[in-house]
């Protein structure tokens, strides 16, 4: 969940070496390992191991390793200088050429420890600088975003065509997010037969840029209608991926239902809804990797298993020590997330006192918009020993938070899958969230959780207060702690609908072509 931690040491040219074929490795035993397998690209923004703003990260690098013993799945990824400085050798082992306003590029190649194998993007002009991967320190967008996003789907491309010099081409092309939205638009350009899939993590954030822009990014004429890239007078990255992939993928079943309502549209309900007719849009649930495992974590305080609340006992504890509040045998309710509107952390401050007045206390881990922030902390210094926030993030108080809490709070206005419901029930902490997206997908009301239905107080109180009596009825919370923490919503799960679909569009390409 955290921003992985970055070799400090300066960059050396020497890890950019030229690839040199495995010549240990004879290709008749490569060929044997692989077979059965297709050849997938994953093509996206973030990465966890590298660098991380959100969720996408967490499932760009689950989702290929758990699809690892399936497919031969590797990574694309920009070469930011957080990246650049992993402190993992990056050999050269491809380039790409430049396209109107994009620029020349060069592909190094990254094989984690584990295997998984990322190839970087490098073009240190649209990169390589300090900041996030959409924004700079002030938390302002770069303003070449449009450039650098572009580069990343142009360069998608490339690799799919087989132009990009490198001794790998995909077989298919799974695209994340607006900021890889541009992938499967410049391979339908291209003519390509090789198919797409693009996956919508989160509607809200589409990429949405000048129209002035579409000859800088290569982009043609036909592409500025409404039944393609346009919205509204401007064109949008994460429309393209829509209108040109394949298959369009979202993270939950209910959330592929939700954009195609007003509600939750985003002003796209029209055009998703079409696809939702064509039988091109799915919602195909996400998971959790195997670190969540509350018996052997070496995060936490003390382990402990079903039953077994020692260790969760030590872990709430710890979190009242950490987070400044008072001895308590009453319920530790959690807040571990960002801190933005979507969440409705306003919805969670309307409650607090709720809360405090029953016996409870709550700690809340977190950063985002300064004005929430500043919210908690002021609710904080209202309820001294019983109300605690700390804005920042931190991988292990994050876990120790989840193990040591009875009820983690996800009052989201919506979700479009959201993977700390799946931590917390995995932790013995059941979540109380709003009936949207994921939340409604991933937790049963009343036996791994409570839902409520209306973004408003009074129906969120309605869900605390069952909570809080659930509290009180030591048998019904062992039991139902018990049951969330069977769920396992692990990747392992829920990749067999991806390779479903996967093997469903390369079966209709290879019939095409055999038919060519």
């Amino acid at each position: 969940m955290s921003i992985a931690a970055v070799d400090a040491r300066p960059f050396r040219l020497n890890h950019l070496r030229p690839a040199q074929p495995p010549a240990e490795r004879p290709l008749l035993q490569l060929r044997s390992m692989q077979e059965g397998k297709k050849k997938i690209l994953f093509v996206t923004s973030e990465l966890t191991d590298l660098i991380k703003t959100g969720g996408l990260a967490d499932v760009s690098a689950a989702l290929p390793r758990a699809l690892a013993a399936q497919h031969d799945v590797r990574v694309l990824i920009p070469g930011y200088a957080q990246v650049m400085r992993c402190g993992l050798p990056i050999r050269i082992v491809g380039s790409v050429s430049g396209h109107a306003d994009l620029p020349a590029a060069r592909i190094g190649r990254l094989d984690m420890p584990d295997g998984l194998i990322i190839y970087i993007l490098i073009c240190p002009e649209l990169y390589e600088r300090e900041g996030l991967p959409y924004t700079n320190a002030n938390g302002q967008d770069w303003p070449d975003n449009p450039l650098r996003f572009a580069r990343l789907g142009l360069a998608a491309a490339d690799i799919a065509a087989g132009t990009a010099c490198i001794r790998w081409a995909p077989e298919l092309v799974h695209a994340h997010d607006w900021p890889a939205g541009l992938a499967p638009a410049y391979m339908h350009w291209r003519g390509l037969r090789t198919p797409s899939v693009f996956t919508i993590h989160n509607l809200a954030y589409q990429g949405n840029i000048d129209m002035s822009l579409r000859r800088s990014l290569g982009i043609p004429g036909e592409a500025c209608s409404p039944e393609r890239m346009e919205f509204y007078g401007k064109l949008s990255l994460l429309k393209a991926g829509i209108a040109y992939a394949r298959r369009v993928t979202t993270v939950s079943a209910t959330y592929a239902r939700e954009i195609t309502t007003s509600e939750f549209g985003c002003g796209m309900e029209g055009f998703l809804s079409m696809k939702a007719r064509q039988g091109l849009l799915s919602g195909l649930i996400n998971g959790i990797d195997e670190s969540w495992e509350p018996e052997d974590d070496p995060h936490l305080i003390q382990g402990f298993g079903v039953h077994d609340w020692a260790g969760k006992a030590a872990n709430a504890a710890h979190v009242r020590e950490h987070f400044g509040l008072a001895p308590s045998n009453g319920p530790l309710f959690a807040v571990v997330s960002r801190l933005v509107r979507q969440k409705g952390l306003d919805l969670t401050i309307g409650v607090a006192r709720n809360i405090v007045e029953a016996g409870g206390q709550l700690a809340i881990l977190g950063c985002g918009e300064a004005s929430i922030e500043e919210e908690l902390r002021e609710l904080s210094r209202r309820n001294p020993g019983q109300i605690a926030a700390r804005i920042g993030f931190d991988e292990t108080e994050a876990r120790r938070l989840f193990a040591g809490s009875d009820f983690l709070l996800m009052p989201s206005r919506y979700e479009p899958c959201g993977l700390s419901q799946m931590y917390a029930q995995r932790y013995a902490s059941l979540p109380v969230a709003r009936r949207t997206g994921g939340l409604a997908d991933s937790i049963d009301d009343g036996v791994t959780g409570f839902l409520f239905d209306e973004p408003t107080v009074a129906s969120y109180r309605q869900a605390v207060d069952r909570a809080l009596s659930v509290f009180r009825q030591p048998q019904l919370l062992d039991a139902m702690r018990c049951r969330a923490m069977g769920t396992g919503f692990f990747w392992r799960h829920a990749i067999e609908p991806y390779d479903h679909l996967y093997r469903q569009l390369l079966e209709v390409r290879e019939v095409a072509h055999a038919t060519a």
